[in-house]
């Protein structure tokens, strides 16, 4: 029998996340042998795991340092990206003859956001997505930003559907 979301965070001892979904952090690294302008001190890097069920989103966010994801188990997880050169979608997933790729990397301070693919064709038999985030340097909630539903509409009004899918008021 399938593990269900419920078992993996039954299992992977994961919590409710701010910004949706569920996680674990699983590594930091030593902090920094210098300490970074207007942030301070930051461990050299840390590593969670993270679930999304279907229907549950993380919401529009940044984070001020380079984030690599990683599919791990699970239906496929899509990126949703927003950058000067406009809004970007990329699949996690281990279909990759169909453009899926097992990791992609967000850049410090792109908007991103993330779902299960909501497509009713998934061929996976699995209702979430695990996936692993390694941020470097080390995660820390000072570096991390959520903007509302109204900043966001604001400064991307051509994104309108995304952006009312995948924030919170």
């Amino acid at each position: 029998m399938p593990l269900t979301a419920q078992d993996l965070i039954r299992l992977l001892g994961l919590a409710p996340h701010p910004e949706g979904g569920f996680f674990r952090e699983t590594f930091r690294a030593s902090e920094l042998p210098v300490a970074l302008p207007e942030r301070g001190v930051r461990s050299a890097s840390t590593a969670i795991y993270f679930l999304l069920r279907r229907g549950d989103f993380s919401a529009f966010h940044r984070v001020s340092s380079d984030e690599a994801w990683h599919h791990y188990l699970g239906a496929s997880l899509e990126l949703h990206l927003f950058e000067a050169s406009g809004h970007q979608r990329l699949v996690l997933g281990p279909r990759l003859e169909l453009g899926e790729r097992p990791q992609a990397v967000v850049p410090r301070g792109v908007l991103q956001a993330a779902r299960v693919v909501p497509s009713q064709s998934s061929s996976s038999e699995h209702d979430f997505a695990l996936v692993g985030c390694t941020v470097a340097p080390g995660f820390d909630f000072q570096d991390f930003e959520m903007p509302s539903r109204s900043e966001l509409l604001a400064k991307f009004p051509a994104q309108r559907a995304i952006i009312e899918e995948l924030s919170r008021p």
